[in-house]
């Protein structure tokens, strides 16, 4: 669709078993802009380097599915109903 954003990461190839995720909000020459570079060990498996503290699996098997974990993290709400504290009545001065 014409109207749909771009999206903020991007996979970028730099050799034949090597990628990194890109982090459009932050220019290039922010330390920012990468998020992740993704290695191809085995036909069937990559190894992600984070560079970013991102609490996903270091092990997928390609590089596209790292970079839908990046989005999917992006986009998950971590919005969450405030956390009820206890009231208890004060404490009587003696």
């Amino acid at each position: 669709m014409p109207g749909d954003p771009e999206p903020r990461y991007e996979l970028n190839r730099i050799t034949p078993t090597e990628w990194v995720i890109n982090d459009r909000r932050y220019p290039e020459n922010d330390p920012r802009h990468l998020v992740a570079c993704v290695y191809e060990y085995a036909e069937t498996e990559v190894e992600v380097v984070w560079l970013r503290d991102l609490p996903l699996a270091i092990h997928y098997s390609d590089a596209y599915q790292v970079l839908e974990d990046v989005a999917r993290m992006q986009d998950a709400s971590r919005a969450t109903r405030p956390i009820a504290i206890p009231h208890l009545p004060p404490l009587l001065a003696t």
